[in-house]
């Protein structure tokens, strides 16, 4: 496509946002005529992809740039990336649900980003679609669309049957348009960093966005302290290319190390050119304190975590629901690694070699047969996911479970030792009145002196008025037999209590 059909030499880059589930995938999928919402699991978004698209309408053919994001609460992370590099945003809304938390989070982010955006009321096809309802929704949060007092625009679409999906795409046009984006294709490539990920068979692997300028088969690739050489280089269907122009989503491969998602990336002509780059960032960058051991608390338990994920965007959400969590007393959960790619024999030695053997958690990556071996010897404890909801549920009790729970001993009845009778091999009977609550045969006791502890035993029978009873309620007179070392004298305190870990 020449560049002269692109607005600005390049054509728009369109983040599209909204609450999961509200019909962003399958809204782009109905524009790419694809259909890839039946292939994720759970059937949400769990990655930041990018595509292209081409509309015509009467100005001609129009290449645009799309990048769907996870509507998930844990994904806040890609919306806020894919919206970092974007010129114009879709706000989706279903017209079933009006705003939801992760509509009025994407709302925030785009106002950000300071980018314009157009609403898209999805599910118009669908029995329960309400667009004024759905329109008011978003008045209350201070929305203004064209035609109710503000200047939003916005159109109501059916993602089955492509109604209002035109002009949709017309909208996007004119934003970017009116936005007045530029590229210059003559420039050296330079962009983003949106996604990464390990390959098995072809090693350290990033999505990148061209914002500006041209990249080209023979130079260099840098992304902080990352290199890769540009041999390998597909467009967003996976197709090898020599030259990716301004606005372009492409895929390098060949990575020295995974490159960190969310750093800008430039291209450069030589070898020697990337190496200095790269000596530049080192040098700029300040290493931290790693805690040691030393500093942990007597008292505390560390909880060893290593996440291993298929791309490096889904580790940031695996942090974000880790955080959900909060802190807990006497419980420090601690990454000690994060990373892509399979789970392996290292993994579980990392979680497993501290005093308290750690968790492994997984998503849409494989487990290794000798690792899982290895995790059974060390007591390691491994789940793989592949919905994130599902492992934030898993997380959150597995944590809950391994807390640490302080010994609390609740009073159940307390009676005041009226008399004693006799002491036989640790068998004490005594005679007592219930002051407080009420006292069970079999029920734990402890024998208190003023403030003095002097001894610990249980109920075995109970007697009122010479008739054995399973309970003695409060203001009842009773006898007992107690299992005790010690021996009560009239006007100790006999109380009855309960164990419990909180």
């Amino acid at each position: 496509m020449d560049t002269e059909t692109l607005i600005g030499g390049r054509p728009p880059i369109v983040t599209v946002v909204g609450h999961i589930d509200h019909g962003k995938s399958t809204l782009l999928d109905y524009i790419r005529k694809t259909n890839v919402v039946a292939g994720e699991a759970g059937g949400i978004t769990q990655h930041l992809s990018a595509y292209q698209a081409t509309h015509k309408n009467q100005g001609g053919e129009h290449l645009i740039t799309f990048l769907d994001t996870p509507g998930h609460a844990a994904f806040a992370a890609m919306r806020s990336r894919g919206l970092r590099v974007a010129d114009v945003a879709i706000l989706v809304v279903s017209s079933e649900e009006g705003v939801k938390p992760q509509t009025l989070e994407a709302l925030g982010l785009i106002q950000e980003a300071k980018i314009p955006y157009v609403v898209a009321f999805t599910k118009m096809d669908k029995p329960g679609a309400n667009l004024e309802r759905a329109k008011m929704s978003l008045l209350e949060h201070q929305v203004f669309l064209e035609g109710m007092g503000g200047e939003i625009p916005w159109v109501a679409v059916s993602s089955k049957t492509g109604v209002g999906v035109p002009e949709l795409l017309d909208l996007i046009l004119l934003a970017a348009e009116l936005e007045g984006i530029s590229a210059d294709a003559s420039a050296s490539g330079r962009g983003l960093v949106i996604e990464a990920h390990v390959d098995p068979k072809r090693g350290s692997t990033a999505t990148l966005i061209v914002q500006d300028g041209t990249l080209e088969s023979g130079e260099y690739v840098v992304a902080g302290s990352s290199v890769a050489p540009v041999r390998i280089m597909e467009n967003f269907l996976g197709k090898p290319i020599k030259k990716a122009p301004p606005g372009s989503p492409i895929r390098i491969v060949g990575f020295s190390v995974l490159p960190q998602v969310g750093d800008e990336w430039r291209a450069v002509e030589t070898k020697r050119e990337a190496e200095g780059e790269i000596a530049a960032t080192l040098r700029n960058v300040r290493t931290s304190d790693v805690p040691g051991t030393s500093d942990v608390p007597e008292d505390l338990v560390v909880l060893p975590l290593v996440i291993k994920t298929d791309v490096a965007g889904t580790g940031e959400a695996v942090l974000h629901e880790l955080a959900l969590l909060g802190k807990f007393e006497k419980l420090e959960v601690r990454v000690v690694s994060r990373a892509v790619g399979a789970i392996t024999e290292g993994d579980v030695r990392t979680a497993g070699s501290g005093k308290t053997p750690g968790i492994i958690i997984g998503f849409n990556v494989k487990f290794e047969a000798p690792a899982r071996d290895l995790a059974e010897r060390l007591g390691v404890t491994v789940e793989t996911f592949d919905i994130i909801y599902k492992l934030a549920e898993w997380l959150g009790a597995e944590v809950e479970k391994r807390r640490p729970r302080d010994r609390v001993e609740e009073v159940l009845g307390a009676a005041k030792v009226l008399k004693f009778f006799s002491n036989v091999k640790g068998r004490v009977v005594m005679g007592g009145r219930v002051e407080e609550g009420a006292l069970n045969e079999n029920a734990e006791i402890k024998i208190m002196r003023r403030d003095l502890e002097l001894g610990r035993g249980k109920i075995v029978s109970l007697q009122t008025q010479k008739t054995p009873v399973k309970k003695v309620e409060q203001g009842q007179e009773f006898g007992a037999q107690l299992k005790l070392d010690v021996e009560p004298a009239p006007g100790d305190r006999l109380e009855s209590f309960e164990v419990k870990f909180r």
